[in-house]
Parts: structure tokens; sequence; C-alpha cells
């Protein structure tokens, strides 16, 4: 089977490849591969490698940016899922897209599960809103949240930094959802693939956090293990304490219950899967 998968420089996209089952040829592609801002970029890597599966790892996800430019978001989020679609629709190929909790409005007082309506809140939600309806009712589209990873750019590694450079840092404290290692969410990916999911699918890493809850564990996990010399405090700030151009969901809790069954997947608790990519990052040096 030939699976294509976009964003391959992405979080995502690297735990896609180096979690791919094997037997399988794989197109990783990266922005310079396939540009989703440039629909005849899209159609010709479409073209070249005739997949029997995209992946859909890609996106435009500058939350804030996105206020200040809705049309570019559109333009990445959901106008090209709804082009992969029609190209995938000519050769026969299956969908997989990569959609997030920004769709919900967070006012929910239980984990969403797929079927709950959506109100998205920002640009960028609703850009992503978008994509799900332009990716089909035949696609498999996989809502996540709060995804990090070893390497690049993420909550845990500008947590790191900061816990390096300063003696005290101010943390959310009034959004709850769940940290989403990329490795666990592209291994359930696989396992829906696997098993010939469609339809929407939640999933992220088992438990319940805050931001603060996730920082002060990043700092007790990578004090332990030596990435960083020494603990500093962390404070719980409110989100009217650190204003954002783009509004939040307060609550993105996701139930991936099914999903996990439908993928094959154990429960594994975000702390447990914090601790392993931390591993990582020391490996990385």
């Amino acid at each position: 089977m030939k699976i294509l998968i976009t964003g391959a420089n992405g979080q995502l996209g690297r735990a896609l490849v180096g979690t791919a089952p094997d037997g399988h040829a794989l197109a990783a592609l990266t922005r310079a591969d396939m540009d989703l801002a440039d629909a005849d970029s899209i159609a010709a890597a479409m073209a070249a490698h005739r997949p029997d599966v995209v992946v859909n790892a890609a996106a435009y996800t500058a939350v804030d940016k996105a206020e200040s430019e809705p049309e570019i978001a559109q333009r990445i989020n959901a106008d090209a899922v709804g082009l992969l679609r029609r190209c995938c629709a000519e050769t026969g190929a299956r969908l997989v897209h990569v959609s997030t909790d920004f769709v919900f409005d967070g006012s929910a007082s239980r984990a969403y599960c797929a079927s709950d309506m959506r109100n998205p809140l920002s640009a960028y939600g609703r850009s992503k809103a978008a994509g799900e309806d332009m990716a089909g009712p035949d696609a498999l589209i996989v809502r996540t949240a709060w995804v990090y990873a070893a390497g690049g750019a993420s909550f845990v590694a500008t947590m790191l930094r900061l816990m390096r450079e300063r003696e005290e840092i101010g943390v959310v404290a009034d959004q709850i959802g769940a940290p989403t290692w990329a490795s666990s969410l592209a291994r359930t990916i696989w396992g829906l693939v696997a098993g010939g999911a469609s339809g929407i699918h939640h999933f992220s890493d088992a438990g319940v956090a805050s931001w603060y809850d996730f920082a002060v564990a990043i700092g007790e996990e990578a004090a332990a293990i030596g990435l960083i010399d020494r603990t500093i405090a962390v404070k719980p700030i409110t989100t009217a304490d650190y204003p954002t151009p783009a509004v939040r969901p307060a609550f993105s809790l996701l139930d991936s219950r099914e999903t996990r069954k439908a993928a094959g997947v154990d429960p594994v608790h975000w702390r447990q899967n914090l601790r392993l990519m931390l591993q990582e990052v020391k490996a990385l040096g």
C-alpha cells in the first residue's frame, strides 16, 4: 500500500513516519514537496505519487496569527482539504485528516464526543471545522489536542527553555484538556487506518490536566532526569491574566474511548508519555 503523509517535518508528521507499519511505501512530503496553500502543488504531488491512503498531518497552526490572516488559514486548513478529497476520489484513495479540539467552544461539562455540536471560537477553529466538512463523510477524521513531541516547537520545549532562563513562570490554570504525545497519536492513527475506520474519531492521551498541571509535571520530570538543573516556581494564572488574540476553549477534554477500541490501543496516562518523550529529548542532547 502506498501512503502519502503531508506535513512530514511537523511534530505529528515525524511521528507518523517513525511509527509507520512495515510493508508500506511511504511518501513523506514536506511543504517544499506539497504546499497546501498552492492548489497546483497539491494536484501535482497527488498525480505524481498516486497514493492509496493520504494522511493529512499538515495544517496552519498559528492560532493567534490566524485572527489577522483568516484567509490563509482557510486556504490551508479547509480549501486544501477539499482538493485532497477530490484527488483521492479520482484515484480511489482514502483520506485521513487530522483536526482539533478548537472546533468546540469549551462549554461542556464532560469530555466531548465525536457527535457533539461544534462551535469554534477562533478563526483557526473555524478553518479547522470547515476542513472537516471539506474532508467529507467518507474520510477518517481524527480530532486531537495539546500535541507535543521531541524536537521542534511545542509547549514542552517552551517550558523547558523558560525553566532554564527564569526563577518563576506563570501558566494558565483554567483551561482544561489532556496533553497528547505525537507518537501516541500516530500509533492510534495507524491502528484506525489498519482497521478501515472512517468518520470522526477523538484521541488524546488518558487523564486530565490544565496547562498549569502540565507545566508542573514537565518541570518535575525534566529535573528528575537532569534535563534542567533545578525546579522553579510555577504560578497558576487565569486566562484573563494572559490575554491572546484568539479565544481558546476553556474545556476541551476529548472522549477517546471508542477510538481506542477501534484502533486497538490501550489508554496511557499523559504523564507516562511525557516521561517517555523527555527521555527522547535527553537522548537528542
